[in-house]
């Protein structure tokens, strides 16, 4: 990928809304990773503005439900016009407040619909630039949720839908009934199943495809050096490949990207993002930081170029199968098999 800046610009999907390069994940400014810190995360999300990006991504499972708030507060106090960022969210993971680990799914038009207008309402905006559906789980077919999406588009509700986490053939029969505008998964060195299709359908029917995780939760950045570094509530200690054997194997792979990186003259972060970026110009990733420190080095991902030189050094270091365990418990797993 050329060097690009965070003010430039490139098409979602086949719409008329223009995204930057770089978009900004949310979720850890709520949950999941720690103790939020909702100033200094607010100041991040301002930061990110006054560079030029545009481009949020939250879900109303994320809190759940209070990051969604966080970011619809912070695009009106930072003064930027509302029709200058685009905001996604999406739904279809149902969380209890009660318990926080505990989460099931509704695929069904009247859930996704009633989930749009709750969104609304958090986000404070009268139509949501793109809704995912977070989770595919085949119990309701797709032609009839891309049915429901696109009536929330000609109720002026949304303007974009998209997918997370699904198929090839998901995918093309959801874009037969309603244009897909975007395709969200997990993605970087260390997670690599989209290359089984994915990307390559994505680029055919003119999907983005949103990388989130592209800094393999932060492991990747080689700021994680030890468990003991996760907080107590850091959903990452629960993963397979953050715990025994794994993680071992794991920093090891880890610390090869920072012998690369450092050969290159930039950080880990911006060169394992730099990566990403690489794979295809309808990639537009999301990694996420809550600090404005961590969100400089990853913009200064835009000024990486990676040669084909670095890519075969990478592939020689860093293989498609190298990474240790499954990226989430076997439960999780089942929700993200690509149906």
């Amino acid at each position: 990928m050329p060097i690009a800046t965070l003010t430039d610009r490139t098409q979602l999907g086949q719409t008329a809304l223009r995204i930057a390069p770089l978009g900004l994940g949310c979720m850890g400014m709520s949950d999941f990773y720690g103790p939020s810190d909702d100033a200094e995360s607010v100041a991040t999300l301002h930061r990110y503005f006054e560079a030029g990006g545009n481009f949020l991504d939250t879900a109303d499972a994320y809190g759940p439900h209070t990051n969604e708030v966080l970011v619809g507060g912070a695009l009106r106090s930072s003064g930027v016009a509302r029709d200058a960022v685009v905001i996604a969210t999406k739904c279809a993971i149902v969380r209890d407040p009660m318990d926080p680990m505990a989460r099931g799914f509704n695929n069904t038009p009247t859930y996704i619909r009633a989930a749009c207008d709750a969104s609304l309402k958090r986000l404070g905006v009268e139509a949501i630039d793109l809704f995912y559906l977070h989770r595919f789980t085949g119990e309701v077919a797709i032609e009839e949720i891309a049915a429901a999406y696109g009536g929330l588009i000609a109720a002026g509700k949304i303007r974009a839908w998209g997918l997370s986490e699904v198929g090839v053939g998901t995918l093309k029969k959801a874009h037969a009934v309603t244009p897909v505008a975007a395709l969200q998964s997990e993605y970087s060195l260390w997670t690599r199943d989209p290359e089984d299709g994915v990307l390559a359908v994505c680029a055919e029917l003119g999907v983005t495809f949103v990388p989130y995780s592209p800094l393999g939760r932060g492991f990747l950045t080689g700021q994680i050096r030890k468990p003991a570094d996760f907080a107590a509530d850091d959903i990452r200690a629960t993963m397979p490949r953050f715990q025994g054997e794994n993680f071992v194997r794991n920093l090891a792979l880890a610390d090869r990207v920072g012998e690369l990186a450092r050969a290159k003259g930039c950080t880990p972060a911006q060169f394992a993002l730099a990566w990403v970026r690489t794979q295809g110009g309808h990639l537009v990733p999301i990694p996420g930081t809550r600090r404005r420190t961590n969100l400089e080095d990853l913009i200064g991902a835009l000024r990486v170029t990676l040669t084909p030189r670095d890519m075969v050094e990478i592939e020689a270091v860093f293989p498609r199968t190298a990474a240790a365990g499954n990226r989430y418990t076997t439960p999780a797993m089942m929700a993200v098999m690509g149906r």
